[in-house]
């Protein structure tokens, strides 16, 4: 039940959050303190367990863990699918969630895929960015991670759609808190590789996050087909502490220090990891 006490202490952010839409990443200093705050509460504890998960399941079982959890999650896609207009997708994907709750047994299994019902993903932050929202600061919270200004309502429709939240009201805690323990424990086991290969590549694992954080939402908000400027329309026309834009058409001379005439294409990306 704690994660929803966060929940409102978040929405009392949001209004001294407002006056920094657009910006880049203004919040620097406590994002970069939340970031070490969270890695080190993370190497202590949910990635050991996580580790541990790993070791004694096969990965056969961690599938049909991740699929259950899946599946109780999947009403927030359904009703942001709607949200953002698209019909005919939302009424597949409630078909899928039905499919999977009935004849997947409560989502252990994924029937629905091999008819044909691909799984999507939607969230309100996405919704809010059809709507024409900007998508303001970038926030990393305690415990959750990365986020911004706009993404941060979704927590309620996340809330309000899982399942596993209305069932605490009225199943026993000890039964619903080990479920929830699991969630969190399945969530960090999934994003074992992304991690270490931040830890091991990363030269600034925090900018790595943020930007691999934003390039993950773009490609989501437009459907794997991001547009060329979405990174500048989003987050503003200046590099952050003086780095290089993920869209600069221009290299710098390597021998004489000038700018290249040569016009470098902006290459079309799709994130190979999920850090949210």
């Amino acid at each position: 039940m704690s994660r929803y006490l966060v929940v409102i202490l978040l929405l009392g952010l949001l209004p001294s959050c407002a006056t920094v839409q657009n910006d880049y990443d203004p919040l620097v200093g406590l994002n970069r303190g939340t970031a070490s705050f969270n890695t080190t509460v993370d190497k202590i504890s949910l990635k050991p367990i996580a580790k541990g998960y790993q070791a004694v399941t096969s990965k056969n079982v961690r599938n049909m863990v991740s699929n259950f959890y899946d599946n109780t999650t999947y009403l927030n896609t359904i009703l942001n699918d709607f949200l953002q207009g698209k019909g005919q997708q939302g009424f597949e994907d409630f078909a899928r969630f039905i499919i999977n709750s009935t004849v997947g047994v409560a989502g252990l299994a994924d029937p629905a895929s091999s008819l044909g019902l691909g799984k999507h993903d939607e969230d309100f932050g996405q919704t809010l960015a059809v709507w024409g929202v900007d998508q303001g600061a970038y926030i990393v919270y305690p415990f959750l991670g990365p986020n911004s200004v706009r993404n941060t309502p979704g927590f309620i429709t996340e809330t309000a759609t899982d399942p596993l939240f209305w069932v605490a009201f009225v199943v026993a805690p000890q039964v619903t808190i080990p479920i929830t323990v699991l969630k969190y424990i399945d969530k960090r086991s999934r994003l074992m590789d992304a991690s270490d290969m931040r830890d091991e590549l990363a030269l600034d694992p925090y900018v790595f996050t943020r930007e691999a954080w934003r390039q993950s939402r773009e490609y989501k908000i437009y459907d794997g087909n991001p547009p060329a400027s979405a990174s500048e329309d989003d987050w503003g026309d200046d590099p952050f502490d003086g780095e290089p834009s993920f869209n600069d058409s221009k290299a710098a001379d390597p021998v004489g220090g000038q700018p290249s005439t040569t016009t470098t294409p902006t290459p079309q990306y799709k994130p190979h990891i999920r850090l949210n």
